[in-house]
């Protein structure tokens, strides 16, 4: 499905009943948007390891504009400050007057964004992997110079220069960095997952080469009010545990979650563990 809404036409997927019988009455769920990583991703890897949330929300899967299924365009509207609004207007789209947003990596920076721009429209948020701040980017480029391979050490250049020239490119960066990526990395897999997804290389270059260098909210994480569930990675390269730690510290009513066995794909990673988590959160955060 797409919505046409601020310029742009934002591809979204839809999975699970907002209303549900329960003895006499029919009881609403929550609708849950889930806002994917990179820049760059798509949400097709949340179809993967949160669907099964659908016994508890209605899941809405989000590609930001000029990733994924949705429309490219001008790449120098790819900003988070279009990724916050545009999140807005397909919540006005469908008619809804509060959500809650579960924002992995990148998708957890937009979702930081959301919650201080738009508190009035947000009831729960869930922040897996992600970080408050640019400052993420010095600790990776330090973890992948102490502990990477050469070709390793190659690839993340193209990372932090924003300079990616070709989807061939931004392959052999994902399948070299896989083992930084998951615990339970297999490279036999891996071609299931590429094939799967729709990667853009000009929306990471934009995030890397240029806003991403500069966002901070951490001097603002004391506004966000509503309950909040954060899960770090204890192995994680990009967005290092402490970031977590310091999105934990500053919200009033956050948790703070640590996976010991995980590294940055959490969901997949200890995939059981997580759909716990989060199912647990939802059902203390709505009484």
């Amino acid at each position: 499905m797409r919505a046409r809404i601020r310029g742009t036409e934002i591809y979204f997927d839809v999975d699970g009943a907002e209303l549900v019988p329960d003895g006499d009455n029919m009881v609403e769920r929550p609708a849950l948007f889930l806002l994917h990583g990179g820049p760059g991703g798509d949400h097709a890897g949340f179809k993967g390891s949160s669907a099964a949330l659908r016994d508890m929300a209605q899941i809405v899967y989000v590609d930001h504009r000029g990733c994924g299924r949705s429309s490219t365009g001008d790449p120098a509207d790819y900003t988070l400050d279009n990724n916050v609004d545009d999140l807005d207007a397909l919540r006005d789209h469908l008619g809804l007057e509060r959500i809650s947003v579960l924002g992995s990596s990148y998708g957890g920076m937009v979702a930081l964004g959301y919650a201080l721009r738009y508190p009035e429209r947000l009831a729960n948020l869930v922040l897996v992997c992600t970080a408050p701040s640019f400052r993420f980017m010095d600790d990776a480029r330090r973890h992948v110079e102490q502990h990477g391979t050469p070709d390793q050490i190659r690839v993340c250049r193209r990372l932090w220069d924003g300079a990616f020239e070709s989807l061939d490119q931004l392959r052999e960066f994902y399948e070299l960095m896989g083992p930084m990526y998951s615990t339970n990395f297999k490279p036999e897999e891996f071609e299931t997952g590429w094939t799967r997804g729709r990667r853009s290389s000009v929306a990471l270059n934009r995030g890397f080469g240029d806003f991403l260098r500069t966002f901070d909210f951490t001097e603002r994480l004391h506004e966000i009010r509503c309950p909040t569930l954060v899960l770090a990675a204890a192995h994680d390269w990009i967005c290092a545990p402490r970031h977590s730690q310091i999105i934990a510290d500053r919200i009033p009513r956050a948790h703070l979650k640590v996976f010991a066995n995980s590294g940055h794909m959490l969901s997949s990673d200890e995939n059981a563990a997580y759909l716990q988590a989060v199912r647990g959160f939802l059902t203390y955060a709505a009484k």
